[in-house]
């Protein structure tokens, strides 16, 4: 089940982005980086903001009453940006990730979005292959920031729209 996130979800939210990233940033940065007690206040923080603010929506996944995958995005400029979309590493090949891609890009289209963002980390090839295989693309006009590659989608109108 997918539905909008709750300030009461943050703990379990925290707990699973935390260990999604461990999986695709171990190896590669210093583990205070991105699973260190300043990070996970700051990532809380971020994740509170969020799930508050009018300009952005955060959607929890759920199964058997666990949250299992979580997914954020917000406007920015002229278009919508997917800032988060985790899926708990006991849960993947599940659906969950595909489940909350469906649902921002139903947003997306309700809203009128024509092209949304993303950025995900180089090394992050796990994730690289799930968003190509949904229509995402290299950015033409940012293909990279710092360590990560900008993604870009065009966002088709839902059917019986317009």
């Amino acid at each position: 089940m997918i539905r909008t996130a709750t300030q009461d979800d943050l703990d379990a939210i925290i707990t699973l982005h935390t260990e999604a990233r461990a999986t695709y940033y171990s190896g590669h940065l210093a583990e205070e980086e991105y699973a260190g007690a300043a990070e996970v206040s700051r990532s809380r923080d971020g994740w509170a903001g969020a799930v508050d603010r009018e300009d952005a929506t955060v959607l929890v996944a759920e199964k058997d009453g666990a949250l299992v995958g979580i997914a954020a995005h917000s406007a920015r400029d002229d278009g919508m940006y997917l800032t988060q979309l985790h899926v708990s590493p006991a849960h993947w090949r599940e659906g969950v990730g595909s489940a909350l891609h469906l649902a921002c890009v139903a947003d997306w289209q309700r809203r009128g979005v024509t092209w949304a963002r993303l950025e995900v980390f180089e090394h992050n090839k796990r994730a690289q292959a799930f968003y190509s295989a949904r229509g995402w693309v290299a950015d033409p006009e940012t293909p990279r920031h710092g360590d990560h590659l900008v993604l870009r989608l065009a966002v088709r109108e839902a059917p019986g729209r317009g």
